[in-house]
């Protein structure tokens, strides 16, 4: 590692990107990062986490900052730092494992052939390509004993998603903190970067100088470029826009999730079961006007 003077002591480039996350980034990232994690309860004594890297710097900086809080936490539990190969191509696959060692993470490496799986799929790959990877990623976890994985799913994927969702998909939901695994027994998923927003991870990157991958996905240039992750981009300048005239715009959003009144929609769902307002509209105290 490049060494750093400061007066007397000499700081390793390592040690400084740890301390920019403690320091600098306090309040932006690593206290929205450890509110997640309290707040929705998603590490527990006695936990394995397969912190799951994909190489970008939504992940990278997830695994720094388990590695922090396993360093200051007063709650046990063990953690993996597992990286999925899907079928990356030579350059991004040598990248991530020389960012992962820049960062001293020990990354724990598999390989799956999804990338080819999914190639020529009709329409968009993009959700077949997703769950095939949650799959590969819960069974691999639970093969090394992990009982969580974690993923890197950040503040603006979760306003995204609600966005999309209501607009693309006619339906209010959005990203939670952590799902059970319906196929594989005994896992679970969580979000603990939930909280953070994409603009102070992009902040962190350029302020330690560091260069990760972005989309490593064959489809990203070709025939898909018009699939799911347009779309996304889509709500991303369209919450870009809103912002120019309401700051809050994508903290409400946020907060929507949060404050569903439930006896002022026409209808909701729980698990495969449809409701209606009507279900309740006669008992006394219901949907007045006050």
């Amino acid at each position: 590692m490049e060494n750093v003077s400061q007066g007397k002591r000499t700081i390793s480039e390592l040690a400084l990107i740890e301390r920019s996350i403690i320091k600098k980034y306090r309040k932006s990232i690593w206290a929205k990062f450890v509110q997640a994690i309290d707040e929705y309860k998603l590490i527990q004594e006695g936990d394995k986490v397969a912190v799951c890297i994909s190489g970008g710097k939504d992940s990278m900086l997830m695994a720094k900052l388990f590695q922090e809080l396993k360093k200051h936490w007063n709650i046990n539990f063990e953690m993996i730092f597992l990286l999925m190969d899907p079928g990356y191509n030579e350059e991004n696959r040598k990248k991530i494992e020389y960012n992962a060692n820049k960062l001293g993470i020990p990354i724990q490496v598999f390989e799956t052939d999804i990338f080819n799986a999914v190639y020529k799929e009709e329409g968009s790959p993009c959700y077949l390509c997703a769950r095939m990877r949650r799959g590969y990623l819960y069974r691999e976890a639970k093969d090394r004993g992990c009982n969580k994985i974690a993923l890197g799913h950040h503040f603006d994927d979760v306003i995204e998603t609600t966005l999309m969702g209501m607009l693309y998909g006619g339906q209010v939901q959005t990203m939670i903190p952590k799902l059970k695994s319906d196929n594989v027994s005994g896992m679970e998923l969580i979000r603990p970067m939930y909280k953070i927003k994409e603009e102070d991870i992009n902040s962190w990157a350029r302020h330690n100088d560091l260069d990760f991958i972005r989309c490593a996905c064959r489809f990203t240039d070709g025939v898909y470029r018009n699939c799911h992750d347009s779309k996304r981009n889509e709500m991303k300048e369209l919450i870009k826009e809103l912002r120019k005239t309401y700051p809050l715009i994508d903290s409400n959003i946020f907060k929507s999730m949060e404050n569903v009144n439930i006896n002022m929609v026409v209808g909701y769902k729980i698990g495969n079961k449809k409701y209606s307002f009507l279900d309740n509209y006669d008992k006394e105290g219901n949907f007045t006007d006050e």
